[in-house]
């Protein structure tokens, strides 16, 4: 799963985000989402969400 389809990505989940500042060099965070920021149901570039520790990013990897 590559996160780029809302229903597969519910709070709770553990993903690995790309932040903005990383997006050139593709560096991952891992977190578990607090919610969605993105509201269309599916997004090329990774649906984008926030993690508990406040860091938002869009989804490359569902763990």
């Amino acid at each position: 799963m590559d996160g780029t389809v809302r229903s597969e990505i519910k709070p709770g989940t553990k993903v690995a985000v790309v932040q903005k500042h990383h997006q050139k060099t593709g560096e991952l965070t891992e977190g578990i989402v607090k919610n969605l920021l993105t509201g269309a149901p599916v997004h090329h570039r990774g649906i984008k969400v926030r993690l508990t520790d406040g860091t938002i990013g869009r989804v490359k990897q569902i763990l």
